[in-house]
């Protein structure tokens, strides 16, 4: 037998419905689930039907009462993966979920919007759990750098009321904000999702009338925004929602601009801790450099 101790080996792919009860409304949502421990060298395959014993165990007992949040379930998972796989030291669950949520447009009507949520554990053994909760929103953003080249362009040629026109080209932003917390703590992930509509350049909907079309359009050329700056603009929100949670949390932002006259794609990232972000936000008189670019 070739003795490899193995990192990961487990389920993945494997569907189900989640009661949810937050804040005493309970929903269901959707999930797919992953779910792995470690292989040591002395154990040529891992017993995966615990694996789904596992999962069908924790999602009985939240029928009888809801989790409080997909992190939970997760963290339940965890621990029932390393009490039923006895030789395994390791353990990780991932859930992914299709979320939605009643948004009001430009006009005040309600539109109910799709996000989808992350959330992940893992722990080892004797050491305790680690848990993280995760969003993904879809925005706009306008491109700030040929608005200024369209600008100087048109300058003298162009106006609209007199006034040098506001013209860019457009992204459809896809961004992500996770944070991993230690097991005591809580993260609510709605407030994930504000966090990232509030950086975009403009949250988007899927019912728009034509005025409410022109009113996410101005609004949008009225804050053009690199694919940096939503995830700057996403850091900054965060050290602001969770002041109280410790410095070694994990904080994850990333944003993709799907572009509108490339090609490719553009995409910023930030892996970091809340302490990075503190240490880095009391520093004064530091120079950050060009706010973004475009090719």
């Amino acid at each position: 037998m070739n003795g490899f101790k193995l990192t990961r080996v487990g389920v993945t792919g494997v569907r189900k419905q989640v009661t949810v009860r937050r804040a005493g409304v309970a929903g269901c949502l959707n999930c797919n689930i992953d779910v792995f421990v470690d292989l040591p060298s002395t154990q040529r395959g891992s017993h995966l039907s615990r694996n789904l014993e596992v999962i069908e165990e924790v999602l009985e007992s939240s029928a009888c009462a809801p989790v409080s949040g997909l992190e939970v379930l997760a963290s339940d998972m965890c621990r029932g993966l390393l009490e039923k796989h006895g030789y395994a030291s390791y353990a990780e669950v991932n859930v992914h979920a299709d979320y939605f949520l009643d948004r009001h447009n430009p006009s005040g009507r309600t539109t109910r919007e799709y996000f989808e949520l992350t959330a992940k554990a893992n722990g080892t053994r004797g050491n305790g759990l680690k848990k993280m909760i995760g969003a993904t929103a879809i925005g706009m953003t306008a491109c700030p750098c040929a608005m200024e080249t369209v600008r100087e362009q048109v300058k003298g040629n162009v106006t609209i009321d007199g006034e040098l026109p506001t013209i860019s080209h457009n992204q459809r932003n896809v961004s992500t904000l996770m944070v991993e917390v230690p097991e005591m703590y809580d993260v609510e992930a709605n407030d994930l999702i504000e966090i990232l509509e509030a950086s975009f350049s403009s949250p988007t909907y899927e019912i728009l009338k034509r005025t409410d079309e022109a009113a996410v359009v101005i609004k949008a050329h009225s804050n053009p925004k690199f694919v940096e700056d939503v995830v700057r603009d996403i850091l900054t929100k965060v050290l602001e929602r969770y002041a109280s949670l410790p410095d070694d949390v994990i904080v994850t932002a990333r944003s993709e601009s799907e572009e509108s006259i490339h090609k490719h794609n553009a995409f910023a990232e930030r892996v970091t801790t809340l302490g990075e972000l503190r240490d880095r936000s009391s520093q004064e008189g530091v120079d950050l450099g060009p706010r973004g670019g475009c090719s």
